[in-house]
């Protein structure tokens, strides 16, 4: 008997999708040594099959007039690193000094071959040599 799970990840926001389209095409042209207006940004979009939303093309242009691009970049960085976990994650275990024990070695058995007889060998020749290797 199978158990099905079915989970439906709801499809991104119209909002959320469309800013990103927006900042993806305005960092595109950026390091194209372009503007970044309106109308670039909106040509980027349907040059890639996309269509721009007017809404937030100019929500993004009051967000980013009068900043530089590296100011943007580095203020972006700051927000995500308040969200990057702290700690890691632990590096182990530190040596537990001289109250440590020191586990004697026990000596390794090592196992006799033990000759079978018949002299073949695993491909079915003999000992006497004389083979094609």
């Amino acid at each position: 008997f199978f158990v099905r799970f079915r989970f439906q990840v709801p499809p991104p926001t119209h909002h959320h999708a469309s800013t990103m389209k927006v900042a993806a095409a305005y960092m595109l042209l950026k390091i194209a040594g372009k503007e970044g207006s309106s109308a670039e940004i909106t040509s980027v979009i349907a040059a890639a099959g996309g269509t721009a939303d007017e809404a937030q093309l100019t929500a993004f242009a009051a967000e980013i007039a009068g900043k530089d691009l590296d100011a943007i970049l580095a203020e972006g960085a700051g927000k995500i690193a308040l969200l990057a976990p702290s700690g890691g994650g632990g590096g182990g275990g530190g040596g537990g000094g001289a109250a440590a024990e020191v586990e004697e070695e026990k000596p390794v058995e090592e196992e006799e071959e033990i000759d079978m007889g018949g002299g073949m060998d695993m491909f079915g020749g003999d000992d006497a040599g004389g083979g094609d290797y």
